[in-house]
């Protein structure tokens, strides 16, 4: 190896190590607490094997009633998904307001998001408690074709619960908390997913999307006091 090929090496080695030990511990608990990091998470049963997936919060100034609705009307199809609209939702603007033909869900109903080959079945409503907490779950193989979480999982797969926890603060406040669990199979592509690709891309999206939430909810609420 010549020179070059050594100082190539060793800058490899300080952009991991700077990432590991202080980039990626930032980006999987943003704007988390200690105790909301390290207190149990709903939903685990719902991905045997699962391993905690980040956890990242914002504090959002109206009662978890107002937050819900924005929650439940989201899908591709429906209010979108809060974050940066042209790479998860095909460039249609996300709802900026409460629509009330979108606030029917069930569990086992599914949430479509859009991909280069059209919209898909993307998660499916596996945990519903209105007005605290909404689990989503996707489970497919590699090839991203969904599977029946009812069935043995297969050597190789993909499953994730996404989940949005709503907590009531003082002062008519809402703490949202965006967090779950995963599991990828086989292990090593998960390690490697989970350690260099996944943190980075949940941080761009999720990021948005609190702060999308936290604006839209809040201006709404705003809104309605001045009418009020």
């Amino acid at each position: 190896m010549g020179a070059v090929g050594r100082r190539l090496a060793r800058r490899g080695c300080l952009a991991a190590a700077v990432y590991g030990f202080c980039v990626r511990p930032r980006l999987v608990r943003w704007g988390a607490s200690d105790e909301e990091v390290a207190r149990p998470y709903p939903g685990a049963e719902l991905v045997p094997g699962g391993e905690r997936a980040a956890t990242m919060a914002v504090t959002i100034d109206a009662p978890p009633a107002r937050v819900w609705p924005w929650l439940v009307q989201m899908g591709w199809d429906r209010g979108g998904w809060y974050s940066w609209d042209r790479l998860d939702n095909a460039g249609r603007p996300s709802a900026r307001e409460v629509h009330p033909e979108w606030q029917s869900l069930a569990l086992g109903d599914w949430l479509k998001a859009w991909s280069p080959g059209g919209p898909l079945d993307a998660w499916q409503v596996a945990a519903l408690e209105p007005g605290r907490f909404l689990g989503l779950r996707g489970l497919t193989d590699l090839r991203g074709r969904n599977l029946d979480p009812k069935e043995p999982r297969p050597p190789a797969y993909l499953e994730g619960l996404w989940g949005f926890q709503l907590n009531e603060l003082p002062d008519g406040r809402t703490r949202l908390v965006i967090g779950g669990y995963q599991a990828i199979h086989p292990r090593w592509i998960g390690r490697f997913v989970n350690f260099w690709f996944y943190p980075p891309v949940v941080w761009v999206m999720q990021a948005r999307m609190l702060a999308v939430l936290k604006r839209s909810v809040e201006r709404a609420a705003r809104d309605e006091r001045r009418r009020a």
